[in-house]
């Protein structure tokens, strides 16, 4: 009979030890299922696509056809031009989504009289729907819009915002910059204001003071909100759609289209969908391959 109680108090230790271990487990299967069925399993239905012709009739059965796609993609001119235009995106609005947040957090972390609703005016971009947005901006720029009109003394006959296609992707990374700048300053503001002011003062005793104790003091103490910021808004401008498609649907010729448009394009315009899942694909590889140089630089400078 002792034996038999000491058994059964060490299967009952066991099974709570179990319940345990399997509980947090089990709270998180929800949500895994939701990420298989949403995310994991059409990505590994889109990468068998890449490989299969499936367009037009997409009631038949998709054919493997290799490579067939990326030889394709290989020698597609406008997929070269959309790939510039989407590294030209980065190159440009990345920067500029690091930087000036955080010239503009600085700016609103100062303890004055009403600057709560100076933070206020410059978050309410990011609240306005990017339709919305981007329709008032489409009208801004249009030839008798706002922006021509304030310009109309040193340029009378207007500069074609939308459709030149030296002016129409800036046109477009403009709204990204200004539809970016309040939330990243917020990020910021969170960073600068974890700075205790002890440190300044110190900085200040030792002649470090005005716009020098940001340069020896915030900046290097805000590197992980840099990180983060210059990562969020790498992606960001990597997957840009929604200004694309309202404001110049990827005109003129071509010219303010990027990867993520071109493969809406073809999947929903053209019915290619296999072809889009090889675009989807190749771009996939190229941030997997950005982020792993980013983390290798990361790595080596630590």
């Amino acid at each position: 009979m002792t034996s038999q109680k000491s058994t059964l108090k060490l299967t009952s230790k066991n099974w709570i030890f179990i319940n345990q271990q399997l509980t947090p487990y089990l709270f998180l299967l929800p949500a895994l299922v939701i990420l298989v069925l949403t995310v994991f399993w059409p990505a590994l239905q889109a990468f068998y696509l890449s490989f299969t012709r499936y367009e037009y009739d997409l009631t038949q059965t998709p054919t493997w056809i290799g490579f067939a796609n990326f030889r394709r993609l290989w020698v597609d001119p406008v997929f070269w031009q959309t790939l510039v235009n989407t590294m030209l995106y980065l190159v440009v609005v990345v920067p500029i989504l690091v930087i000036a947040p955080l010239a503009l957090a600085i700016l609103v972390n100062q303890k004055l009289q009403g600057m709560h609703w100076f933070r206020t005016a410059y978050y309410t971009p990011v609240v306005i729907s990017m339709i919305v947005a981007g329709i008032a901006w489409r009208w801004l720029y249009a030839e008798n819009g706002l922006l021509n009109q304030l310009l109309k003394g040193i340029f009378p006959e207007g500069i074609p915002w939308l459709t030149s296609p030296r002016f129409a992707l800036l046109s477009v990374m403009a709204v990204t910059v200004w539809k970016g700048l309040g939330y990243y300053m917020v990020i910021y503001l969170a960073g600068l204001q974890s700075i205790p002011n002890d440190v300044y003062e110190a900085a200040a005793i030792d002649g470090s003071d005005g716009i020098y104790k940001h340069w020896d003091i915030t900046l290097p103490l805000m590197k992980p909100y840099l990180a983060l910021v210059g990562v969020i808004s790498a992606i960001s401008a990597t997957k840009v759609f929604e200004e694309v498609y309202i404001m110049t649907q990827g005109g003129p010729r071509n010219s303010s289209k990027t990867i993520v448009y071109y493969l809406y394009e073809q999947a929903f315009n053209n019915l290619e969908i296999s072809y889009a899942c090889t675009i989807g694909l190749v771009l996939f590889l190229i941030i997997l391959g950005l982020s792993i140089l980013r983390l290798s630089i990361s790595g080596t400078s630590a």
